[in-house]
């Protein structure tokens, strides 16, 4: 899956880099192997506004075959951002597996049952 992260009127090191890269990029096993070719995601990072409030905010987009996957989330930390928004992609990704996989598995099953009751 490829990933695009901007960040907006916030600085991260290369280590919060590699650390979002890690976590978000692990979401793709959790995608068919066909929806993983064309699959890609936006992260935006941004920060609170006003000028004392450290609350900063992970938007995901992922973008999928015949449906887009969102979830924004808010913590005190762009890392508890992170771990928010991937926990909630996680749920959202198995129930777009469950819904797309699932029903070609049985459209494939009612086929070969089909053929099966032809031949015999």
């Amino acid at each position: 899956m490829k990933l695009t992260v901007d960040h907006l009127h916030v600085k991260t090191d290369a280590k919060q880099d590699k650390y979002i890269d890690d976590k978000l990029g692990k979401l793709d096993h959790l995608v068919s192997r066909h929806a993983r070719r064309s699959a890609h995601a936006d992260v935006k990072l941004k920060k609170g506004a006003g000028r004392g409030k450290k609350e900063f905010t992970c938007e995901v987009i992922i973008h999928l075959p015949k449906e887009t996957i969102t979830t924004k989330q808010t913590a005190q930390s762009i890392d508890a951002a992170v771990d928010l928004a991937e926990a909630k992609l996680k749920n959202q990704l198995k129930k777009y597996k469950d819904k797309h996989v699932l029903g070609r598995r049985q459209r494939l099953m009612r086929r070969l049952n089909i053929r099966r009751r032809q031949i015999t």
